[in-house]
């Protein structure tokens, strides 16, 4: 486990107060902006995602990436105990630390975590969860594979009219193959929320958010 995952589980476990999660989500904002930095959405595009959530009001979610458990907390935060968050994460330690920081604020009952990678846990999702389509789903892995988990979760029908897709890094690192498919495809209305890189004031970034005609 990295030196600095340990540190982040410490610091919240130490410094924010159980079953509050929006006191642990303001934890890891403060620990990613002096202590060290995390590759979660962040303070700033993580209000981007707030908005984006109030405005769909999901009842069920799919997030593509993990990591350290953050923009789920995030999404949970915004959503009544009804709704149901899926979240995949290739790592299997970042998902253990995630689910440590999600039962620490209270939510872990709410978050259905999958270890596993995209492309073998997407063809399984309708069949294992009797989900016919997700409301809302959120992309916030490896760039490279924006558009083929895209046009995976299209082929198994889990994005139908009116689901809304928010993409994160878009700018940076960047995922252009995602955005000339997404920008150029009739099915979708989209558009590009600038922001700067989550813990960074001088590194540009955006969210892309989608949604299917």
């Amino acid at each position: 486990m990295q030196s600095s995952h340990v540190s982040l589980v410490n610091y919240v476990l130490q410094r924010s107060q159980p079953g509050n999660v929006q006191h642990v989500i303001d934890t890891i904002d403060r620990f990613g902006w002096t202590q060290q930095w995390l590759m979660n959405i962040g303070d700033r595009k993580g209000q981007i995602l707030d908005d984006a959530i109030r405005t769909r009001r999901p009842k069920t979610v799919l997030e593509l990436g993990t990591f350290l458990g953050y923009s789920s907390l995030r999404m949970a935060s915004q959503l009544p105990d009804d709704a149901f968050i899926i979240s995949i994460e290739r790592n299997r330690q970042s998902a253990e630390i995630a689910h440590t920081i999600h039962k620490h604020a209270g939510v872990e009952k709410r978050i259905q975590l999958i270890v596993g990678s995209t492309e073998s846990v997407i063809p399984r999702l309708s069949e294992k969860y009797h989900i016919n389509a997700f409301d809302f789903i959120f992309i916030d892995h490896d760039g490279s594979a924006y558009l083929d988990d895209l046009k995976l979760l299209e082929k198994y029908g889990l994005i139908q009219s009116g689901t809304m897709i928010v993409a994160d890094n878009v700018i940076y690192p960047g995922a252009p193959d995602y955005l000339h498919y997404i920008r150029n495809n009739p099915k979708y209305k989209t558009r590009l929320y600038e922001s700067t890189l989550e813990y960074n004031d001088n590194v540009r970034d955006g969210v892309e958010i989608s949604v299917r005609r």
